[in-house]
């Protein structure tokens, strides 16, 4: 499985793409990297529990390359508020281990499929309505912060995403523009998948099934293709990101989301 073509052209193409929108929506590409890679494991007699939890896991530690392509060109255009990113990464790492050491080992797969698409169709169906903030709203005290990141990186953990389905539309509810919101979401997606792949990495161990090439629940074929052609798509996405205007933006994030979420839906009820 490992040195087969099809897989090799399978995850270039899907590295390419995930760059992008990792550029583009701050999303750090786990939400489109869960359903591809969970259907190419399946697709070569990985078990359907074991390819989910594998998909999330390999998604969440390309996301370490790719969140510093992309936070660097956002950081190049001023776009990365980082006194917000450090405020929120203490929360986000301890949530990342939370998960990706004690709940995701004892969830299946199906379910962990399941939540996937509940909660990204909910951030999608929040950045549809568009709901304007209050005007005097602002971001909660240091206190609060550390919380929101404790909560942030706890279900980034569960779903395998950079947390920018979370970090973007609490930002923006607390009167971020969505342009800074994407760039700092691109920052954060670094401790968030750090803290979580290496939960992943030890928490599969001795896992029963895993496919070669894995180390815990981190398939490494994929995690060194999609890594290398995520980084050069990545400049490309922030480029799109900084022309288009915030309704685009946001609709393009939600279309995306709402294909994902029927697709793990459909997966966790047949699993």
């Amino acid at each position: 499985m490992i040195f087969e073509p099809l897989l090799i052209a399978q995850l270039i193409v899907l590295g390419l793409c995930t760059g992008f929108l990792a550029g583009l929506l701050g999303i750090g590409g786990g939400m489109i990297m869960v359903p591809f890679i969970s259907a190419i494991l399946a697709g070569r007699g990985v078990p359907v529990d074991l390819s989910v939890k594998m998909a999330i896991a390999t998604s969440m530690a390309t996301i370490i390359f790719t969140s510093i392509s992309s936070v660097r060109a956002h950081h190049q255009r001023g776009a990365v508020r980082w006194d917000i990113a450090k405020r929120l990464s203490p929360g986000i790492v301890l949530g990342a281990a939370l998960a990706s050491l004690g709940v995701f080992a004892l969830l299946k797969g199906s379910w962990l499929a399941l939540f996937f698409a509940a909660f990204v169709s909910f951030s999608a169906t929040q950045m549809l309505m568009e709901r304007k903030p209050k005007a005097t709203r602002t971001l909660p005290g240091t206190a609060g912060q550390v919380a929101a990141g404790t909560t942030i990186g706890f279900l980034s953990g569960l779903v395998g995403a950079g947390g920018g389905f979370v970090s973007v539309p609490f930002m923006t509810w607390c009167n971020v523009t969505i342009h800074n919101a994407v760039a700092t979401s691109a920052a954060l997606g670094f401790p968030i998948a750090l803290a979580n792949a290496v939960g992943y990495a030890i928490s599969g161990q001795g896992v029963a099934d895993l496919p070669p090439g894995s180390f815990g629940y981190i398939f490494i074929p994929a995690l060194v293709v999609i890594a290398v052609f995520s980084v050069l798509m990545a400049p490309v996405g922030v480029r799109a990101a900084h022309a288009l205007p915030v309704k685009s933006l946001r609709r393009v994030f939600a279309g995306i989301l709402f294909l994902l979420a029927a697709y793990m839906a459909y997966k966790g009820l047949t699993a």
